[in-house]
């Protein structure tokens, strides 16, 4: 069995994914903007992202979106019937980080510094892994092509500040699509990438073949 490494992200227009869940999420740099998801959020992304988690079989996490997690899921919708609190709390969860982590959320484990190594041990056990948010984490996964899906829920608004997807000095790297996108009632849309081979070619387009 060879599993699947799935990395779901929502960015910005100008590829900001940082606090799209609320207002506390990740203040790092001043951030004023955590929450900025929240008036997009609809029943296409809604049903997009649940359809996504009932199908997994374990969560690979950085540290900070551990912590948010492990304080919300275990106590959320509590007595009530809801299937992604469910899922979260029932399946194992993969925590990557160098600090020393508390990890009361049950099922938890922290991976070791060899991320490459312990990413292919857990395909070995599970067949459906699934990392959402986590950004500085999906980055260094996208730069050293540790995954097999990029899905990048894509919103209408432009922040000029946060944290992105591809900052700055980001690794050089193509993707190829693999679906057709997907848009939401409020603008969002959906790009589901997989990593290509080799590296971003250039060309003119003044040459006569491009019909410029």
């Amino acid at each position: 069995m060879t599993g699947r490494i799935t990395i779901v992200l929502f960015t910005t227009l100008d590829g900001v994914a940082q606090a799209p869940g609320g207002p506390d999420e990740d203040t790092t740099g001043g951030f004023p903007y955590g929450g900025w998801q929240a008036p997009f959020f609809d029943e296409v992304v809604g049903g997009d992202v649940g359809e996504g988690i009932e199908g997994i079989d374990a969560l690979v996490l950085g540290r900070r979106t551990y912590d948010i997690f492990a304080a919300y899921w275990p106590t959320y919708g509590e007595g009530e019937d809801n299937p992604i609190a469910q899922k979260f709390n029932s399946i194992p969860k993969y925590v990557a980080s160098h600090g020393v982590l508390a990890l009361d959320w049950e099922g938890s484990t922290q991976l070791g510094p060899d991320l490459g190594g312990e990413l292919a041990a857990l395909r070995e056990r599970h067949e459906s892994i699934q990392v959402i948010g986590s950004v500085d984490l999906a980055q260094t996964l996208l730069r050293e092509r540790l995954y097999d899906e990029l899905k990048l829920w894509v919103y209408p608004v432009v922040l000029g500040e946060g944290k992105k997807v591809f900052p700055d000095g980001a690794a050089p790297r193509n993707l190829r699509l693999v679906a057709p996108p997907v848009a939401g009632s409020t603008g969002a849309v959906l790009l589901r990438y997989a990593p290509a081979e080799g590296l971003p070619a250039t060309g003119d387009m003044s040459q006569p073949e491009r019909g410029v």
